[in-house]
């Protein structure tokens, strides 16, 4: 297979053979989910073959494929909290009936900054909660720290620290609602 920016399309087989192992374990090491480490390491792969002309052979294959992963997996992390932070009963917009984010196999530019832009708000959201509710809230939800954790890092009992959570993820919720309204 070439490794510069004579990449062929053809080539992808031999990327998915080669290089899909080490795609598929560096998305479960970033998501701890064998379930999202696959949709990642698909999308990882379309992405790969979408974008093959923009490959200019300054880093190996591996390193660019790597780096691929690195931002779809982030990135499926940040929707799965956007998701958990928002989702407290009712769909939020993007989502379907069940709560679920809509996706398509390849979202529209227009679609991914609208994805960044309501994740951008939400975190001005959190980031407004008073610490006491906000650092609870970023540890369960973006640390993906347990209860236990959380107290032992906090200084909190265990029922303070959900109780917490809770009230935050009300509190968020309440404002990104708010936020919709005004628009």
């Amino acid at each position: 297979m070439q490794h510069s920016a004579e990449l062929k399309t053809s080539d992808i087989r031999m990327l998915m053979e080669s290089y899909g192992e080490d795609v598929w374990n560096y998305a479960y090491v970033i998501t701890r989910n064998t379930h999202t480490a696959d949709d990642v390491a698909q999308d990882v792969f379309i992405k790969a073959y979408q974008h093959i002309a923009s490959f200019r052979g300054e880093a190996s294959v591996k390193t660019w494929l790597l780096k691929i992963t690195r931002n779809t997996a982030l990135s499926y992390l940040r929707r799965a909290f956007l998701r958990r932070v928002v989702l407290i009963g009712e769909p939020s917009p993007g989502t379907g009936q069940n709560g679920t984010m809509r996706t398509s196999s390849s979202p529209s530019a227009e679609s991914e900054y609208m994805e960044r832009a309501e994740a951008d708000e939400l975190w001005k959201q959190v980031l407004k909660l008073p610490a006491k509710f906000r650092d609870p809230l970023v540890l369960c939800l973006h640390h993906q720290l347990s209860i236990d954790e959380i107290s032992a890092i906090t200084g909190l009992s265990p029922g303070t620290v959900k109780s917490r959570i809770y009230r935050a993820k009300q509190k968020v919720a309440a404002a990104w609602k708010g936020a919709i309204e005004d628009e």
